[in-house]
C-alpha cells in the first residue's frame, strides 16, 4: 500500500479513536453523575444501558482503534481497528432501533403516531454512536484496500 495513503489511514483512525474514546468517557461520566447532556446535535442519556454500558462499549471501541495503529498493515492490528468499528455499529444499531421503536406509538393521540410525529422522532439530537457511524464505515474501504493488496502480492 502506498505509504502516504497508509499514513492518512493511521491519522484518520487515530483521530476517530480519540473522539470515540472521548465520547465513551463522556457517556460514562454523565451517567455516573446522574445528569443528562443535550445540545443541538448531541444527546448523552443517563440511563444504565445506553449511558453506562454504552459508554463502556464506546471506551473499548476507542481503545481498539488506538491499539490497532502500531502496525496497521498487520492483519491482527487491522482486526482491532475492525473490532472498534463493529462496536460502534452495535451501539448505533441499538440506538437506531430504539428510535424506530419509539417513533411508532402515538401516545395520547392514539395507537399509532401521526406522520409529523413519526418523522419528528428522527430529528436531532443524536447519541454519540449515531454521530460516529458514518465515520466508522471508512474501515470497509481500508479492509478492501488491504485485501486487494494482499491478493496482488500472492499473484506475484
Amino acid at each position: 500500500m502506498n505509504e502516504r495513503i497508509e499514513k492518512l489511514y493511521v491519522v484518520y483512525f487515530l483521530v476517530l479513536g480519540l473522539v470515540t474514546l472521548g465520547f465513551g468517557m463522556a457517556d460514562f461520566i454523565v451517567t455516573a453523575s446522574g445528569s443528562e447532556y443535550t445540545s443541538a446535535a448531541l444527546i448523552i442519556p443517563n440511563d444504565g444501558f445506553r449511558g453506562g454500558w454504552g459508554g463502556l462499549v464506546m471506551i473499548f471501541a476507542g481503545i481498539f482503534y488506538l491499539s490497532g495503529l502500531k502496525n496497521a498493515r498487520e492483519i491482527h492490528q487491522l482486526g482491532k481497528i475492525v473490532m472498534g468499528s463493529m462496536l460502534i455499529w452495535i451501539m448505533a444499531g441499538t440506538d437506531i432501533f430504539g428510535m424506530i421503536a419509539g417513533s411508532i406509538p402515538g401516545g395520547e393521540e392514539g395507537w399509532f403516531n401521526t406522520a409529523k410525529g413519526f418523522l419528528g422522532t428522527y430529528a436531532p439530537p443524536y447519541a454519540p454512536a449515531i454521530l460516529l457511524l458514518p465515520f466508522s464505515l471508512v474501515v470497509i474501504f481500508y479492509v478492501h484496500r488491504h485485501y486487494r493488496e494482499s491478493k496482488t502480492l500472492k499473484k506475484a
